[in-house]
């Protein structure tokens, strides 16, 4: 099972019956929380007898109010949704997974689920997808081929909307041209490979700090609540979403080309979240996305048929020498590794990723 998703082109109308379609999601979502908060003391009532009876209500009664017609324009799949999402919550804080579900606000739950009732659906190859209950879209990039599917979430990124699905299906695995390879991942270079290929990465948040600075300095300066602020807030957001997606594509084209490009794939098991204790370096480190880059190539290493290898943290690649094995200390500030025993000059990172390459798990 995969997912595919998509990038809507939608006109100001669709975008608006999104816009709807998220509010009322939320609406519903919020109606559970306090409901079941108040029925706490009953040890009858069940998690799953309070949202069938917030079901109830809202068929019965809400929905029947004047002030609530609009609720009968949207899709009833999306409240039916909403309460599976708040029953699956629920469930995660009775088994510790996670805190007690919280009130959806504005800024927050900027997605929606809908599906189909009557089953699976067939989605036709093409620069269009048609939605169960919402109806035909556009898209930025058309479907390869056809898909089946019963279940789509929308979600807003910035200023874009997008659509995903998940298909029951397995990619066939290709035969990749060449056997090992040892990545070095580093700051200086992302990745670093053993026949001196290197990629560096956009680092994109740190391109936009100075706008960031600028834009969040003027939210502080107005009315909190305004419609000026709110605005200013927008413009935020659609900066955050656009580094994530700049970030997101470069990972994406560079585990791709890795898992179709090697059968064997030997990356360091890095301590990330202890990376992130050094202040100096924390702000980059999370700017290059240390942790999607392996999340990354661990489920697309299983798509293509390729083998992930994780090299043990304690491993000292940096400081070993990949001709003789040699070791010796190397801080950050040293680029280049000489070793005094064979003579031998190589740039660190490509002295690690042969060490990487070379690294044999200890029986």
């Amino acid at each position: 099972m995969f997912a595919v998703k998509r990038t809507l082109k939608l006109n100001n109308q669709e975008a608006t019956l999104m816009a709807k379609h998220k509010g009322w999601r939320r609406v519903v979502f919020n109606m559970g929380p306090g409901l079941r908060v108040q029925m706490y003391g009953a040890g009858e009532f069940s998690d799953s007898k309070v949202i069938n009876e917030i079901k109830k209500v809202l068929t019965n009664y809400v929905k029947k109010q004047p002030e609530c017609a609009w609720m009968n324009q949207l899709s009833s799949r999306v409240y039916q949704n909403a309460l599976i999402d708040l029953k699956e919550a629920f469930g995660r804080y009775r088994l510790g997974k996670a805190g007690h579900p919280k009130f959806a606000s504005r800024r927050d739950g900027q997605s929606f689920t809908v599906d189909s009732s009557n089953g699976k659906v067939l989605l036709s190859a093409g620069r269009t997808i048609k939605i169960p209950t919402l109806g035909t879209f556009r898209l930025h990039e058309p479907l390869s081929c056809s898909f089946v599917s019963q279940t789509f979430t929308l979600s807003k990124e910035g200023n874009r909307w997008f659509v995903s699905f998940c298909v029951d299906a397995q990619r066939l695995p290709i035969l990749q041209r060449e056997s090992s390879v040892g990545i070095d991942i580093g700051v200086k270079s992302f990745a670093t490979l053993p026949n001196n290929q290197v990629f560096d990465a956009p680092k994109p948040l740190k391109q936009a700090k100075t706008k960031l600075v600028r834009l969040q300095r003027q939210a502080s300066r107005q009315v909190k609540g305004s419609n000026n602020q709110r605005k200013i807030y927008d413009k935020i957001r659609q900066i955050h979403a656009k580094i994530a997606c700049i970030r997101k594509d470069f990972l994406h084209k560079l585990t791709t080309y890795l898992a179709q490009t090697f059968w064997r794939i030997k990356i360091e098991d890095l301590n990330v979240s202890g990376m992130l204790a050094n202040h100096k370096l924390a702000g980059a480190i999370s700017d290059l996305g240390f942790y999607e880059f392996r999340r990354q190539l661990e489920y697309k290493c299983q798509m293509y048929g390729s083998q992930l290898v994780l090299v043990d943290r304690w491993f000292s690649s940096s400081k070993i020498c990949a001709n003789c094995g040699h070791k010796k200390d190397m801080p950050l500030s040293v680029l280049t590794y000489d070793c005094p025993a064979c003579g031998l000059s190589l740039d660190r990172d490509l002295n690690a990723s042969l060490n990487i390459l070379n690294w044999e798990p200890s029986a």
